[in-house]
């Protein structure tokens, strides 16, 4: 990070910019996005649905927001995904695929233990076996992240971006709406089995993509049981050493906007499968509806935000992606207050999903460029952590604040967690340039 104004990159034509979607590594990095984005629904707004027709009270509902702290938290163990190699594995693999690889296999089996889990009479064990997904699930995340800044050169980083958006959509499509229509035709364990037979797309695509040629450079020689003080400096110490030295004055300002800039979509989210059916609309509806304009405008925003990334940096979108997160949360009050219409619950998920679709791709592309390709899993496992965690222990009372409040004044709460947001994107876009090394 510069304090100091930086020469305008030139900005790319739109046909130009469109065109760094045929990298061969982009492709890729929608399958992989598609394996990162399986487990969270089922952790989040499909669990709360599940747990919402079992009768469940809506404060112990909410709680359950807390299982996917431990994405707040990944950056504890991401040294150990930096620098720790697998038995057999690595030597197959290579250090990134490895750990993606035996991610994907822990969230497929503890997919299926939740299956086989009665939800009304087991409360306990469900969550407990839904936090060991959360877990396999953000070890996953490290791995792929650290692939997909490794894999690329820092100007595609927009698209492997939007690319991962992609997938991750489409994922939270089959385990959110996909999921909601077996459970709600069929049954919900019946639908966490088919979410883990899922998680076979990522696993295939980990054989089919390579090892990032600079991933063995960074592997330390310190063992740590040999050097125990070496390797903590080496994976712990120095990549956050590094990162405030390199932003001096500005690093706090940078964790702080790093921390807020999601939080209204996070307390929101938890809750938006239990208002769609409290206020009367079906599974099927929900399922159906997600499909079609909300598969459309998160796709869609997804791939205008890479774009717009390529075209215009990163400063203005970002600015925007903060605003739109803010302002869409407004159309699910605007929902309560008039009940089940169907055509305002169109809007609704066309709004949420397309600014959705549009910061997510931005803000990653934003935090990719604050790695040092040293340290690429630990540093981007912090941002991402501080990304979440307020936003999830926040999410963790929704439950309560809707029964204290009711919806709409809910909603309108949610909407006006994004304002600090907004003004803390105006001073970075104004005052913080992302280093281009």
């Amino acid at each position: 990070m510069n304090s100091e104004a930086e020469p305008a990159p030139e900005r790319k034509g739109w046909v130009q910019a469109l065109g760094i979607y045929r990298h061969p590594r982009v492709a890729a990095m929608l399958f992989l996005g598609f394996s990162a984005g399986l487990p969270f629904a089922l952790t989040a707004g499909t669990l709360t649905a599940w747990l919402t027709r079992e009768g469940i009270s809506m404060s112990t509902v909410g709680m359950f927001a807390w299982v996917g702290i431990l994405y707040a938290f990944k950056f504890i163990w991401s040294p150990l995904v930096d620098q720790i190699r697998i038995p057999l594995l690595t030597r197959l693999l290579g250090r990134r695929r490895s750990w993606m690889l035996a991610s994907q296999l822990g969230v497929a089996a503890a997919l299926v233990a939740m299956a086989y889990t009665d939800a009304a009479n087991q409360l306990p064990l469900l969550a407990w076996f839904a936090v060991l997904v959360a877990f396999c699930s953000a070890t996953q995340d490290i791995a792929i992240d650290a692939w997909r800044i490794e894999a690329v050169d820092p100007e595609m980083q927009g698209a492997m971006a939007a690319s991962y958006q992609l997938g991750y959509r489409v994922a939270l499509l089959a385990s959110g709406a996909g999921a909601l229509l077996i459970g709600g035709e069929i049954s919900y364990p019946l639908a966490y089995q088919a979410m883990a037979l899922l998680m076979g797309v990522g696993m295939l695509t980990v054989m089919a993509v390579a090892e990032p040629e600079v991933s063995g450079e960074n592997i330390r020689q310190e063992s740590i049981l040999s050097d125990p003080a070496a390797w903590i400096n080496e994976a712990i110490i120095q990549p956050f050493a590094e990162f405030f030295h390199r932003n001096a004055q500005h690093a706090l300002v940078i964790l702080l906007f790093i921390s807020i800039y999601r939080i209204s979509d996070m307390v929101l989210g938890v809750m938006a499968n239990p208002f769609y059916l409290v206020t009367g609309f079906s599974e099927v509806q929900i399922a159906g509806y997600v499909k079609t304009v909300g598969l459309g405008a998160v796709l869609g925003g997804a791939a205008i935000g890479g774009i717009a990334v390529a075209r215009f940096g990163l400063g203005g979108p970002l600015v925007f992606g903060a605003v739109i997160l803010a302002v869409t949360n407004l159309s699910f009050a605007g929902l309560a207050l008039v009940g089940p219409d169907v055509p305002l619950l169109v809007m609704t998920i066309c709004a949420d999903n397309l600014a959705q679709g549009f910061t997510g791709t931005v803000f990653i592309a934003y935090l990719s460029s604050l790695t040092n390709i040293s340290y690429t899993a630990t540093q981007y496992a912090l941002f991402t952590s501080l990304m979440v965690l307020p936003g999830k222990i926040l999410s963790g009372y929704s439950g309560q604040i809707v029964d204290a409040i009711g919806w709409v004044s809910f909603f309108v709460y949610a909407a006006l967690m994004g304002v600090p947001a907004v003004l803390l994107a105006v001073f970075v876009n104004r005052r913080i340039k992302p280093d281009p090394a």
